[in-house]
Parts: structure tokens; C-alpha cells; sequence
């Protein structure tokens, strides 16, 4: 079974036979134990520090299908390796910048995603409305901008819905976290450590979403509700917004609130507030249990993992932008 593996350390990676060979260096150039990993155990491969390789080791990885996510010392997404696209499909490409040309097709779709983000945040504060908090004046004004923003005639009035939503779900994050403050939403870099793990687990998120749309016939750069633009996979930030509440929300309250993370986790500076290398294993290992976790589809009568339920999300997409099914959105039901 392939699967996702985690670099933390800056390092060197190279080829030794059908295996990689990853040896983590040290601030003073000493090196680590060596890690030797089977390729063919390999589905992605996420940095978290410098990687020193070269195009052979590249090759090697693409001939494999092996993408490589890697982050910054502030852990933003930077950039992907991706191997060469293999599901090509030029009917679908055709259809899809045909639907993101046309103003009311672009549009019909955006309002989708914030639909299926929207239902999803209220599943989240509805669940724990009945367990001791007092959220419904969130719950109610966030039904509110949701029935408004079925007004929005165009991307940047959705857009602005969409924000608002934003804005009042995370003031409902003082009353479901204990123990950690939130305060207002600060990304670059995040000021605490709820704002650290968000923004953390946003990004892995994205990553998730890109490899899904990766493996389907969908371009990446073509999306609906945020603008395509230069050096960036935006689709997989449309496809996200509908995932954030169920994956990343959901296992930030888990940690927080079952104390599997301390204030030992995080690194705090002058400015800024980092998860360090405890805590981003500890993360990174509850978020690889949450995608193999499955639930009972509804629809296909099976048991599916939340990562198979990001790449159905995005057949779903391929069938509306075809004309074969209308696009409903992800909705959880637990």
C-alpha cells in the first residue's frame, strides 16, 4: 500500500536501487541516521525543510508517480513537484474552460462550493450546539449570510458571502476550543497557536485536494470560485473550502480539546507562533488516521476513506462540467 511520508529535517535525498535515500542534516551540517524508504511504498512526499537532490532523483520519482509538496520554514505551501499528467482528456478540458468562460455556468458552480463550505460549517456548530455550547446565535447568523448569498450576481459579491460566513464561524471557535484562544484569523505569520495549527492543516488540505484532482482528468489551474492566476493550483483551493470543516476544523477541536496538543508543541517568537517538530508529527499522524477513517456513503452503499471522498467530489465535478449529472456538493450527514 503506498502512502504519504514526512521530511522534517533539511537533508539530502537521493536514489540507492528502487529505494530513497533520505539523510537529514543538522543547522551545523551534521547528519542524521539515515532513512531508506521502498519507492514503491511511496505515494507523496512532503518537505518540511531545504532538500538537497538533483533532475535524476526527479526522474526517478516521476517515472514513479511520486509528487513532492514542500513548505517553508513558516510552513506555507510553496510549491509541488508533479509527475508528467497521465489521465489526459481533451474533451474535458475543452468543457471545463468552456464552463469557467461562460459568467452564469463560472458562477452557478462557485456558488456550489460555498454551499457545500456553508453546510458543512453548520453541521460542525449544530453538533456542538448540543453539546453544552451556546452557538446559536452564530448558527443563526450564519444561515442568515447563507440564505443572503444566494443573491451574489457575481464571484466577488459570492466571494464576500463566503467571507462572512468565515468571519463569524471562527468567533464561534472561543466557544468550542477550551484552553486556547483563537482571536482573529492571522496567517503570515499566524500569531497563536490556533491560528498555527489552521493554517497548518489548511495547507495538507490543499495538498490532499491537488493530488486528488491529480489523479482525474481535471486541469488544476482552471477554477470557479477563487481566480486562476500565475503559479498556483487553484482548484484545489475551490475543492478545499468544501473539506476544511469536516478534516481541518474538526481534528483542530479534536486535538485541542482532548489536550493531544500542549503549548510544548508550538514554537512562539516575537511576532509569530509555529507548531514545531512534536507537534507537526503529532498532527500529521492524527491527519493521516482521520483520511484512512471510512463512513457509510450513502449514495454508493460502501464504506469509503475521507480521502476517496475528496477524488469522488471531484468526479462529481468532471459529470456537471460534462453535462452527465448536476453537481451537488459534499454535505456531512454525522
Amino acid at each position: 500500500m503506498r502512502k504519504s511520508y514526512y521530511l522534517f529535517n533539511p537533508g539530502r535525498l537521493s536514489r540507492k536501487d528502487n529505494t530513497l535515500k533520505f539523510v537529514p542534516i543538522n543547522s551545523e551540517g551534521v547528519e542524521g541516521p539515515t532513512k531508506y524508504i521502498p519507492i514503491a511504498t511511496v505515494d507523496n512526499l512532503y518537505c518540511f525543510g531545504a532538500l538537497d537532490s538533483n533532475s535524476s532523483m526527479y526522474n526517478f520519482l516521476g517515472k514513479n508517480s511520486v509528487s513532492v509538496h514542500f513548505f517553508d520554514y513558516y510552513e506555507h505551501y510553496t510549491g509541488s513537484f508533479m509527475p508528467k499528467d497521465y489521465l489526459l482528456s481533451g474533451k474535458v478540458l475543452i468543457e471545463q474552460s468552456k464552463a469557467y468562460i461562460s459568467n452564469k455556468r463560472r458562477l452557478e458552480i462557485a456558488h456550489r462550493f460555498v454551499e457545500g463550505a456553508a453546510a458543512n460549517i453548520l453541521r460542525n456548530l449544530k453538533y456542538y450546539n448540543t453539546r453544552g455550547r451556546d452557538l446559536t446565535l452564530y448558527i443563526d447568523q450564519i444561515e442568515k449570510h447563507n440564505e443572503d448569498k444566494k443573491s451574489a450576481i457575481n464571484i466577488e459579491e459570492l466571494m464576500g458571502w463566503e467571507g462572512n460566513i468565515r468571519q463569524v464561524y471562527y468567533g464561534a471557535f472561543e466557544e468550542i476550543i477550551t484552553d486556547f484562544s483563537m482571536g482573529n484569523r492571522i496567517k503570515q505569520p499566524p500569531s497563536n497557536e490556533v491560528n498555527a495549527l489552521m493554517s497548518f492543516l489548511n495547507m495538507m488540505c490543499y495538498t490532499l485536494c491537488l493530488d486528488q484532482i491529480y489523479h482525474t482528468q481535471l486541469n488544476q489551474t482552471i477554477s470557479y470560485l477563487h481566480e486562476p492566476g500565475y503559479r498556483r493550483y487553484s482548484l484545489a483551493l475551490d475543492i478545499s473550502e468544501i473539506f476544511k470543516p469536516v478534516l481541518v476544523d474538526r481534528l483542530i477541536f479534536s486535538l485541542l480539546n482532548k489536550k493531544i496538543l500542549n503549548e510544548r508543541d508550538f514554537d512562539k517568537k516575537l511576532n509569530s507562533c509555529l507548531l514545531n517538530e512534536s507537534g507537526k508529527k503529532k498532527v500529521l499522524k492524527a491527519w493521516e488516521e482521520r483520511l484512512s477513517q471510512t463512513i457509510k456513503h450513502r449514495r454508493l452503499n460502501k464504506s469509503v476513506s475521507y480521502r476517496h471522498l475528496v477524488k469522488l467530489e471531484v468526479y462529481k465535478l468532471i459529470k456537471h462540467i460534462l453535462r452527465i449529472e448536476e453537481y451537488k456538493p459534499f454535505k456531512a450527514w454525522w
